[in-house]
């Protein structure tokens, strides 16, 4: 049951990613879209999860921030690497961070499909109602993976590939929970590493490039609905 529920996500991120790719002609918009969809993500929906499952605390913080904290520089560190191993051979974006970002979403959403099996362990209700919430916000998860594997450099090949990775994830996922369960606490510290990972996308790479080719209203606009979706996504499923 978990995976045939899974298989929802599959098409919804699929959806996702087309919906990128038809808008190519508006990249301004599909930017701002994409850093609103990310924050609203991070902010309403992985962090409020991160806290609730991993309760422990590190010198005070609860360790879910703590490695929020952590998810964000380490990706801070792997960017500045990355570009300067590039900067000698005259290169603008490097690919190799687009596909570290689609290749962190993908290791996201296959976490989502463990989620579904897990919830579907403890009961047929509570798996309708994560799998409900997963399916509805991996739309974002489609969108935001193409768009980051192509904002740096990658041949649109690479972004449908990443994207067809993404999508099959979930389902994956879910069927690994046949064979193991994952400890909830655990969930909640991947959960805060990766926040700050796509926090420091959003706000580092994303946004600043979506108002750099073209400082118009309607990006911004944009950016505002994109987190406002996915508040009325997380509202509606909770």
């Amino acid at each position: 049951m978990a995976v045939f529920v899974a298989l929802g996500a599959f098409l919804m991120t699929l959806a996702g990613g087309w919906t990128a790719q038809r808008v190519t002609d508006r990249r301004h918009l599909v930017l701002g879209l994409a850093g609103g969809l990310m924050l609203g993500v991070v902010g309403l929906d992985l962090l409020p999860e991160a806290l609730d499952a991993a309760d422990a605390d590190v010198f005070g913080v609860p360790a879910a921030l703590v490695l929020f904290v952590a998810g964000f520089l380490l990706a801070h560190l792997v960017q500045r690497l990355l570009a300067a191993r590039a900067a000698p051979e005259g290169k603008g974006r490097t690919p190799e961070v687009g596909l570290s970002a689609g290749a962190a979403m993908v290791g996201h959403s296959a976490m989502d499909g463990i989620a579904i099996g897990a919830a579907f362990q403890v009961g047929g209700d509570m798996g309708v109602t994560v799998a409900l919430a997963v399916i509805a916000h991996d739309f974002a998860d489609g969108f935001n993976t193409y768009t980051i594997t192509r904002l740096y450099g990658n041949a649109r090949r690479r972004a449908l590939a990443m994207l067809v990775a993404d999508a099959a994830a979930p389902v994956a996922g879910a069927a690994s929970t046949l064979l193991f369960t994952i400890p909830e606490e655990l969930l909640g510290y991947y959960l805060g590493l990766f926040g700050g990972a796509l926090l420091y996308l959003a706000a580092s790479e994303i946004l600043p490039e979506a108002h750099h080719l073209r400082p118009a209203r309607s990006t911004l606009l944009c950016t505002v609905a994109g987190a406002a979706f996915i508040w009325l996504v997380v509202g509606i499923s909770g």
